[in-house]
């Protein structure tokens, strides 16, 4: 049974980090295609926290964008911006406070956004494209926030 269950589980989490690397690939290939993004840093991790992640790094203009990708599955119960809690935009902020403090000029302007990718799923999944939506400035910083 116990061997029944990581199988299960190890199985389910290798097909999780798939599934949220290639919505990763598909968000940084929307943003640098349809909303002209420079792409700085994936999956950036925070030196003194390995748990501090930012999924993507970008640049908009003259703004530094910090991006959440959320991969779902086509009809999933719940979409990918309503997954970004209070608990985790907490961590978000911690991992964009040493993401900025790392850098020797800190942009003017900077800003949080959210890309969410609906996988198709089932057997319509073959020819069905992903849809991908771009929420911007999504409030992580108070309003006279200077990292």
């Amino acid at each position: 049974m116990l061997g029944w269950l990581q199988r299960f589980f190890l199985r389910s989490g290798s097909a999780a980090a798939a599934r949220g690397a290639t919505g990763e690939r598909l968000a940084a290939e929307f943003l640098r295609r349809e909303r002209g993004f420079t792409v700085v840093a994936r999956n950036w991790r925070a030196p003194r926290d390995r748990r501090a992640e930012i999924d993507l790094v970008g640049r908009d203009g003259e703004a530094l964008v910090f991006v959440e990708v959320k991969t779902r599955t086509t009809g999933a119960l719940v979409p990918g911006f309503y997954a970004v809690n209070r608990r985790k935009k907490r961590a978000l902020r911690r991992a964009c406070d040493s993401y900025l403090a790392q850098l020797a000029r800190p942009p003017r302007t900077f800003r949080f956004d959210i890309v969410e990718v609906a996988l198709p799923a089932g057997p319509a999944a073959a020819g069905a494209q992903p849809e991908i939506l771009h929420f911007e400035n999504i409030p992580l910083f108070p309003k006279h926030y200077r990292g």
